[in-house]
């Protein structure tokens, strides 16, 4: 009888990256994989499940408006063990770090069931930045039963914690194995130009919440400055974040406001894009799969590689000194070819076959 694996995540990041696990485990002759929705986002994520044509077996929609961190975390609590409880979990797998993966392996581990973390042991070495995904990563991993580290150096933090070397797999990162799916797949947004330069810009982290008025201030100087390149800002949906960045933005007529996309179009842009501006984390791996330089708008980075490779760049996020960094990186041919061509150092597009691998042996040691 099959063992059923449920993937539990809520964030549209996490689908992305969590939909080839699924694919993977649905070719195992042990494995049943289920996937359990917190709905930690809604349509955004519904969306990037759809061009991996990957089901859903029950959406927890925890969200409500303006919701409080706290608040929902004691929404997904209960919730999460009484779906593991009735979907008859005998494993659990959450990705990454954000409030839905440590709580989502809380419930588990309260539950008795095992949860394997995927894209464990990433670190920036500061509670703070990023908040609060640092916090929910180190407290996810305390709960594990096995880690997939997407690079050596993760496993090296893993280990430097206290994790058993036989219960760390080294996999690649699974965000390389969808990149390179949906990049083939999407199509490019009607307001990308077909030829010119473009830098694709997302801004919308929490501990950059207090200085993203200043910083849109600041790249709407930028744009100006360089009028032949076009900037295309998916604006993520958060009130929070709109109101702070498209009040300098919208004049600009080289500065494209769009809503976010669906990932196949996502993919399409990074793909034809020259630079990306960004305080993500996923799109720094996203990037460096695609050959295309990534300015981080962050003071620390959970993914070192892609700096160590060259081609990630740390700006900050003091406004002033941010945007003069990234204006004359813009300004720097030579420096943006040098970055294209470096090595991803994040995967090769099979980390979601390793991992079903590797939970199959799992699985087998715990019958």
């Amino acid at each position: 009888m099959k063992k059923r694996i449920v993937l539990a995540f809520g964030t549209r990041p996490e689908a992305i990256k969590m939909a080839p696990v699924y694919l993977a485990l649905k070719k195992s002759q042990a494995l049943e994989p289920e996937i359990l929705l917190t709905g930690q986002h809604r349509t955004q994520l519904e969306q990037a499940l759809e061009i991996f044509g990957v089901p859903h077996s029950r959406n927890l929609d925890v969200m409500t408006e303006r919701q409080t961190l706290p608040e929902l975390a004691a929404r997904i609590l209960p919730k999460a063990a009484e779906a593991f409880r009735e979907m008859k979990a005998d494993y659990v797998l959450v990705h990454g770090d954000t409030l839905t993966t440590f709580v989502s392996a809380w419930a588990a581990f309260l539950e008795h069931i095992p949860v394997g973390h995927v894209e464990a042991g990433l670190r920036s070495g500061s509670m703070s930045e990023p908040f609060p995904e640092e916090a929910n990563r180190v407290l996810t991993d305390a709960l594990c039963d096995t880690f997939f580290a997407p690079t050596e150096g993760a496993r090296d933090n893993l280990q430097k914690c206290g994790a058993a070397a036989k219960r760390v797999f080294v996999t690649g990162q699974t965000a390389v194995d969808a990149i390179l799916f949906a990049s083939k797949r999407g199509k490019l947004p009607d307001c990308v130009p077909q030829t010119g330069r473009v830098v694709t810009v997302t801004l919308h982290r929490r501990e950059n919440w207090p200085v993203l008025a200043p910083l849109a201030a600041c790249l709407a100087d930028v744009a100006r400055a360089h009028p032949d390149w076009t900037f295309v800002f998916p604006v993520h949906l958060n009130p929070i974040v709109r109101e702070a960045v498209m009040p300098a933005l919208s004049p600009c007529p080289n500065v494209k406001l769009i809503d976010p996309l669906e990932y196949g179009q996502m993919a399409a842009l990074l793909a034809r894009s020259t630079l990306i501006l960004t305080d993500s984390g996923g799109l720094q791996e996203e990037g460096a799969s695609l050959g295309v330089p990534v300015a981080v708008v962050r003071n620390v980075t959970e993914r070192p590689e892609g700096v160590d490779a060259g081609i990630v760049t740390l700006l900050g996020n003091d406004p002033s000194g941010a945007m003069k960094a990234f204006s004359g990186l813009m300004d720097d041919e030579e420096r943006i070819r040098r970055m294209a061509r470096s090595k991803n150092p994040y995967g090769d597009g099979y980390a979601s076959d390793r991992i079903a691998t590797a939970l199959e042996a799992r699985i087998a040691e715990l019958l």
